[in-house]
């Protein structure tokens, strides 16, 4: 890295964090609190993170956040500078910081809430804080500054006998961070006593092989500390804990510790470097140091160990765990570790498309989108492109490669505000496909999820889907614009994608979104819909079920039941805009595939005459909203002469049948349909 890119890099994301606070009406440290936090937990470095500012006498904090299996409670405090080359970041700047944030912990262990206003963000803060000390058992200290580090950070230390380790992201970690175009740094893990080992010599010169046996209190321990960054190149991470294999492992673990060496099939895991102690002779005796470690194949066994030991306290000193691991040359390091994952893997079946970055669903994406040329909205004449990030660091590599004058040319095309990345397509589509409780879980479960879900149902990507997509960013960054101007807070990621959600319900999907593509914004009609739609979701999300946090609230299908009950009629500006029936985002043939047809079967068992029964008592009595009984008219027709309907037009079909019965239409038959 050149010191020419760090403060090339330095000055974007000043002026990204300003342009952002001026936007969003905040101040610059939360709007880069914000931003650094989404990074990281896209990494999967934090996980359920907040934003809350409190400052008092001797305390400051910016954010907190409790990962939900890993035992740990993360505090952030930020020090954001306007001229971050200017000066640096001195080991006493960062020890005071770090010193205010204990003193924050001290004051919620005493119970700080008490003083705190019960309907603010900060509340929910110091009650979250002061319940997770009762179990937590780790606590991780980070001060996020975009000035240079002079020092490293703080040792460890203790508090209340929990262990509390300090990190530091600066300007020069962020910037690797940004630009290597991997998901996070190296994990590097020191073994003393060195782990014996088998060194197999290659033939081949981009990686060599060794066999070691791993202590399976080390690796549990080992997941504790870094979570699923250990599986970024695992094809199998978003598939962890969901198939029967864990129940074994953990009888094993439980019942027969001695035997898991015999009976589990081990880790196969990857480096970019591993250090040996050697013998006089020059021979490898065991593996002192790994760097870039990742567990490409056995995410279960390692995610089970951590769980026995966490939640059962089992007793994991005499479990042995077998690891095979290849060293890489990171040039090759993309090529070779799918292919290792796929064919090393026994336990359920899976393919190297798995592997995100370079699944096909994202290839083609962005080779698409690269192609695409959104209309000029300025009266300009000026065409641009959406640039699409299937691997982070994209977009930074391609401007690191230009002049100063390439650089401009190349923003005039695609403007950073029209870049969006993997885990932001995935909150896009489901916030539309009205799954918000999903995109409320973080940036990386919800991507996870994205996945499985792409898994069971492919999609075509052609200029169609990719234009609809981004006319999907567009609907959902004018939510997000409208929930700051409501006062969101902290929580304004989650009233965005509930307002998004309830939208789409509301309309039966029924927005025109070629049209939003064509005009690349949202329409005047659709944009006070939203305005009107916007705060009277704020109030069931920030009103959770008592004694649940917000966070944590937004995270349940029990708060979209709540969202999707909210009494909301759609405006008659935007009613007037709103499609017959609403697009497709497959082609009808991909639609048709097995496995795919459950609502329609279910709605050819529904009485033809029941939806002639519905629509008429719908008319008279205006019980159902205008699209439904024109859905009910036009869809209902269609089964009555035996024509074929989507599967989302038998899905919304159904949704208007339950709503009907919930309002007080009685059928006159009794048919089952689930």
């Amino acid at each position: 890295m050149s010191e020419l890119d760090q403060s090339a890099y330095a000055r974007q994301l000043v002026g990204d964090v300003l342009a952002t606070a001026e936007a969003e009406r905040t101040t610059t440290p939360e709007a880069f609190t914000a931003r650094v936090l989404e990074e990281l937990e896209e990494a999967g470095v934090v996980s359920n993170t907040y934003t809350a500012y409190h400052r008092s006498h001797g305390l400051e904090v910016h954010g907190y956040g409790a990962g939900e299996d890993s035992g740990r409670l993360d505090l952030f405090i930020t020090d954001f500078r306007l001229s971050p080359l200017e000066d640096r970041l001195t080991k006493a700047q960062a020890e005071s910081r770090f010193k205010r944030l204990l003193t924050f912990l001290r004051r919620c262990q005493n119970g700080l809430r008490q003083h705190i206003d019960e309907s603010s963000d900060v509340y929910d803060m110091c009650d979250a804080v002061e319940k997770a000390l009762t179990d937590v058992t780790q606590i991780r200290l980070f001060l996020l500054s975009n000035g240079v580090s002079t020092s490293t950070a703080p040792p460890p230390t203790e508090f209340e006998s929990i262990p509390v380790v300090h990190e530091i992201w600066d300007l020069a970690r962020l910037h690797r961070h940004a630009t290597s175009g991997t998901l996070s740094e190296p994990i590097v893990v020191t073994f003393d006593p060195p782990l014996p080992c088998l060194s197999a010599p290659s033939t081949e010169a981009d990686h060599s092989v060794a066999l070691t046996v791993l202590p399976g209190d080390r690796l549990a321990d080992l997941y504790a500390e870094h979570g699923t960054r250990l599986l970024e190149l695992n094809v199998r991470s978003f598939l962890q804990t969901r198939g029967a294999v864990n129940k074994g492992i953990r009888e094993s673990l439980l019942h027969s510790p001695g035997r898991f060496l015999a009976y589990n099939n081990g880790i196969t895991a990857t480096a970019s470097q591993v250090e040996f102690a050697e013998g006089a002779d020059g021979q490898h005796l065991g593996i002192s140091r790994i760097h870039g470690l990742q567990i490409v194949n056995g995410g279960q066994t390692t995610a089970s160990l951590h769980h026995a030991k966490k939640r059962d306290k089992a007793d994991l000193s005499n479990v042995c765990v077998q690891m095979k691991l290849t060293v890489v040359s990171p040039e090759r390091l993309m090529e070779i570790v799918p292919r290792i994952s796929e064919y090393s893997n026994t336990q359920n079946k899976v393919t190297a498309v798995d592997f995100s970055s370079n699944h096909e669903f994202h290839v083609d994406v962005q080779r698409v989108t690269r192609s695409l040329w959104a209309p000029a909205v300025d009266g300009s004449g000026h065409e641009t492109r959406w640039f699409y990030e299937k691997a982070r660091g994209q977009y930074a590599d391609a401007l690191a490669e230009l002049s100063a004058a390439g650089q401009k040319r190349f923003k005039t095309i695609w403007p950073t505000r029209q870049k969006f990345t993997k885990a932001d397509l995935a909150k896009y589509a489901h916030s539309w496909d009205q799954l918000p409780f999903l995109v409320s879980r973080g940036a990386q479960k919800n991507f996870n999820e994205f996945m499985i879900n792409l898994r069971r149902q492919p999609v075509h990507v052609d200029t169609a889907y990719c234009q609809r997509i981004i006319a999907k960013a567009i609907l959902f960054r004018t939510a997000d614009n409208i929930a700051r101007d409501h006062d969101a807070g902290s929580y304004k990621s989650a009233i965005t994608t509930y307002t998004v959600a309830r939208l789409s319900l509301a309309v039966g999907k029924r927005i025109d979104l070629d049209e939003i593509w064509r005009r690349q914004q949202a329409s005047e009609a659709l944009t006070d819909a939203l305005d009107d739609l916007c705060p009277r979701v704020m109030a069931a999300v920030t009103n959770p079920l008592r004694g649940t946090h917000v966070g944590e609230w937004a995270k349940q299908p029990a708060c979209w039941e709540a969202v999707s009950r909210v009494r909301w009629s759609v405006p008659r500006a935007l009613e007037a805009e709103l499609l017959d029936l609403p697009l497709e985002d497959r082609p009808a043939d991909d639609a048709d595939e097995a496995g795919t047809a459950v609502a329609r079967e279910a709605a050819a068992r529904v009485p033809l005459q029941e939806w002639a029964d519905i629509e008429h008592w719908a008319r008279a009595t205006r019980s159902l909203e205008p699209w439904q009984r024109q859905l009910l008219q036009v869809v209902g027709r269609r089964l009555n002469v035996n024509e074929s309907v989507s599967e989302t037009q038998a899905a919304q079909l159904l949704h208007v049948r339950s709503e009907a019965v919930r309002l007080g239409f009685a059928p006159a038959g009794s048919a089952s349909v689930q």
